[in-house]
Parts: structure tokens; C-alpha cells; sequence
């Protein structure tokens, strides 16, 4: 982590990356992708999702979370930062000559080879399917379904917990605290997700908020009854409701959203935690 001299009262507090053990060169051209910036509106210019705008340009990184390229051995050539995302990535170079980024595990280094394959040795990068990973192995970028790439655990820190094998299914703990039913036929990454430091990060400033493309929000005990329904009374009242609402007046907080006619909910163990 990088401390800042104290010059100002927001440096005083200010945490950041100190990007040590990342590759000083420039992103692979051919895995870049610009993208423009939505603001938060949909195709017909309204805006759908509140407090987004501004921010640093970026480019994307095409990052493969599918991992199709069976039984080539790949050695990693850099470790790099990924303004898109919390977690870093690596890029791979696979023995045909082909180069993809993917996510970086924790502990993974330059010079390092990976392998993807239905049965592999049980080493960190390593992807293969869920039947043939040791029962309490740390595993990250887990498919929900055979072949549609990973959907679970991608972000800065992450991981799940292999609980077991039954009548088909592997039993997954998940990061929220949910236990899960997946195929055993899905792959996934052996290790857990790098950047572990994320979570400590201090912006500090708004600044470093509005460079992320956050633009500020309003407290709705700050605003009128007309906008939202915390709004209204004398100098800082309470919001004078039972539990909190949204501005378009939903229940919020702590309230249950999924679906319960979702089929997939048969195979949800154990629930999240509140």
C-alpha cells in the first residue's frame, strides 16, 4: 500500500497502490477495445442509473474468462494493472503463439506456466473441471454452467471454497457466505484472485471518486417530500417511516430481492448471510 505525506487533510488519510510487482510495459494492442462513456443512459438518452458521468478514459482489455484452449501450455509474460476491473491481470502466451489476458491469481509470477485441461496437476493458474479439485482447495473465475465461462468469484480478493462432490454436483461455499449446487463438469482456477490489498484502498477525495466515473449523491433526508420519501420536515429529522424506501418508493435495505420462482434456486444449499 502507498502512504502520502500529510500536505493536505485528505492526503492525511489517503491509501493507494503502490503497483509494485506489476510489468513496466504498455497493454497488448491487440487485446484492446475502446469504449465510450454511457453516463449511466440507455440507448435513448435517459438516464437509468443515477450518480454515474466523467471519469478517466480507459480502454478495455479483452480478458478471457472462458479459458478454451484445452491442453496447450501457456507461460505467463507480464502482470499487469486493469483500470476495468479491481483485480489484476496476466498476460499469457500459449505454446501455438497465441496471447490472451486473463485474471491474475494470487501468488502467480512472470516465467510461471499454466494449463488448462479436463485433469491438470493441482498448481495455482491451473483451470480444470470441479470433479478433480481436492475437496477444501481455494479455486476463483467458477463456471455456473459447462462451457459458459466463468461467472464466480472475479474480483479483487476473491475465492470458493470446494465443500464437495455429489450425484453429479459440486458443493461450492461462496464468497457472500451461500453455499451452491454447480455441475462438476465446470471449470475452474486453482488459487484466489490477486490485488487482496484492494479492500483497504482510502480515496481520500471526491476527486479520486469523480476520476472512477462517481459523480456525487444526495441524501434523501436532504431533499423535498415531492423527491424522495425520507425528504421533508424541520432542520435533521428522522426519515418518520418503518423501515428505509428508494426515491421511487420500493423497500430497501436488508430486503429479500430474488426472485422465488427462479428455477435456479434448487440449488442454493444454504442462503447468503443478511
Amino acid at each position: 500500500m502507498k502512504h502520502y505525506k500529510p500536505t493536505t487533510k485528505s492526503r492525511r488519510a489517503m491509501l493507494g497502490y503502490d503497483f509494485s510487482g506489476l510489468s513496466k510495459k504498455k497493454p497488448e494492442r491487440s487485446l484492446l477495445m475502446s469504449i465510450a462513456k454511457q453516463g449511466g443512459r440507455n440507448s435513448t438518452g435517459k438516464i437509468t442509473v443515477r450518480g454515474q458521468g466523467g471519469g478517466h478514459k480507459q480502454r478495455y482489455r479483452m480478458v478471457d474468462f472462458k479459458m478454451n484452449k484445452f491442453d496447450i501450455p501457456a507461460k505467463v509474460k507480464s502482470i499487469e494493472y486493469d483500470p476495468n476491473r479491481t483485480a489484476r491481470i496476466i498476460l499469457v502466451n500459449y505454446q501455438d503463439g497465441e496471447r490472451r489476458y486473463i485474471l491474475a491469481p494470487d501468488g502467480l509470477k512472470i516465467g510461471d506456466e499454466i494449463i488448462v485441461s479436463k485433469k491438470a496437476s493441482i498448481k495455482i493458474g491451473n483451470r480444470m473441471q470441479l470433479k478433480n479439485i481436492p475437496i477444501g482447495m481455494e479455486v476463483h473465475n467458477v463456471e455456473l454452467e459447462p462451457g459458459r465461462g466463468g461467472q464466480l468469484a472475479k474480483s479483487a480478493g476473491a475465492l470458493i471454497h470446494v465443500l464437495g462432490n455429489e450425484s453429479g454436483y459440486s458443493h461450492l461455499s461462496l464468497p457472500s457466505g451461500e453455499v451452491r449446487m454447480v455441475s462438476e463438469k465446470c471449470m475452474a482456477s486453482i488459487g484466489k484472485i490477486s490485488n487482496i490489498e484492494h479492500s483497504s484502498i482510502v480515496l481520500g477525495k471526491a476527486g479520486r471518486s469523480r476520476w472512477l466515473g462517481i459523480r456525487p449523491h444526495v441524501r434523501g433526508s436532504a431533499m423535498n417530500p415531492v423527491d424522495h420519501p425520507h425528504g421533508g420536515g424541520e432542520g435533521r429529522q428522522p426519515i418518520g417511516l418503518k423501515h428505509p424506501k428508494t426515491p421511487w418508493g420500493k423497500p430497501a435495505l436488508g430486503v429479500r430481492t430474488r426472485n422465488k420462482r427462479k428455477r435456479s434456486s434448487k440449488f442454493i444449499i444454504k442462503r447468503r448471510k443478511k
